[in-house]
């Protein structure tokens, strides 16, 4: 078993290493005979000269992904509050039909959306991208929290209501305070869809709010292509998610399964 295990994980870092291969080697020494070897000599230009050109883009991904993250998260964990310990006519109909937008695919409303956006006066700006964002991830934050919330003792609810605490008080004393797994969850989930997402960010922004994904699409244009300014570009573009998984990755599975069994 551990060797297949073994196997399995050097067939899936195949691609890894030829991605720093390909970066560390200057643009001469790149081609299909001496792909898969090493440099003799490490490129570390190649890194440089891609932040130079997709530094900009990086920063506008982080705002966007943190915004996007945080609204979604804050307003999943309501819908899910709300869906989980206040019940009222049509709950589950109104749960239903939010958890349709899931199934929705970027492409079926881009066009509506891209007039929604542009009416609003969002079109080519970050905020743009934000609300699109907040909006597609809402979905699947709110089913996550709402799972979370469902294990939670009523209890605590019903003893917060006997001390005269309203909606919002039980939220932000007693729900809000034990949200931590679920809200690990959401963030890695939401912030790893937003920081990858490439169709949005191709339709609805401008130069000046492109976020690092098209930017990392525009390294590879051209007919002569540098291919180890792409290589680098992606292996800057995926610190930020890996830095996510390695600080909160210990805490995905166990607020993935929460709610999940019941006593």
């Amino acid at each position: 078993m551990y060797l297949l295990l073994l196997l399995a994980t050097l067939f899936f870092l195949v691609p890894i290493y030829l991605l720093f291969a390909t970066a560390f080697k200057s643009p001469d020494a790149i081609n299909l005979a001496t792909a898969w070897h090493w440099p003799s000599a490490l490129n570390w230009a190649s890194f440089s000269d891609a932040w130079a050109k997709i530094g900009g883009n990086m920063g506008n991904s982080l705002f966007l992904a943190v915004v996007s993250t945080l609204l979604a998260a804050i307003l999943g964990s309501l819908n899910g509050y709300a869906l989980a310990k206040w019940k009222f006519r049509g709950a589950n109909t109104l749960f239903a039909l939010m958890l349709f937008g899931m199934f929705i695919p970027y492409q079926a409303i881009l066009i509506p959306l891209f007039q929604f956006i542009k009416s609003l006066g969002l079109y080519g700006s970050v905020w743009g991208l934000v609300l699109a964002h907040v909006v597609y991830g809402l979905p699947i934050t709110t089913l996550i929290f709402r799972n979370f919330y469902a294990d939670v003792p009523d209890a605590l609810v019903e003893a917060a209501t006997i001390d005269g605490a309203g909606f919002w008080q039980i939220y932000s004393r007693v729900i809000f305070p034990i949200s931590i797994p679920g809200f690990v969850v959401v963030i890695i989930w939401e912030f790893t869809q937003v920081w990858n997402e490439f169709l949005f960010a191709a339709t609805l922004t401008n130069t000046t709010s492109q976020p690092v994904t098209y930017a990392l699409s525009q390294l590879a244009g051209g007919q002569a292509v540098s291919w180890n300014l792409p290589m680098a570009g992606a292996i800057l573009a995926a610190l930020p998610t890996l830095l996510v998984y390695i600080l909160l990755g210990r805490y995905f599975v166990r607020g993935l399964l929460a709610g999940s069994v019941k006593g």
